[in-house]
């Protein structure tokens, strides 16, 4: 019995794992992000795609591109 619930847990976690790991283009997550914050009527912002190295103290408000690029936020 045991080894049937083990066996079941490593097929869920096989086939759930490319879901997780899908890598999301970063215009296309800059985007999600754009229309969330014009649904909550947020104005006077701006959203920047950086490499991830080179964030420093910027808010970051996303990762995209499998975690190489990083989306920034900042109020003008």
């Amino acid at each position: 019995m045991k080894r049937a619930f083990f066996v079941l847990g490593v097929v869920a976690v096989v086939v759930c794992t490319p879901v997780f790991a899908a890598i999301k283009p970063c215009e296309e997550l800059k985007g999600e992000i754009e229309a969330k914050l014009q649904a909550k009527g947020v104005s006077g912002c701006a959203l920047e795609i950086l490499p991830a190295d080179q964030v420093k103290e910027q808010k970051v408000v996303g990762s995209c591109e499998g975690s190489t690029k990083k989306i920034t936020y900042s109020r003008n």
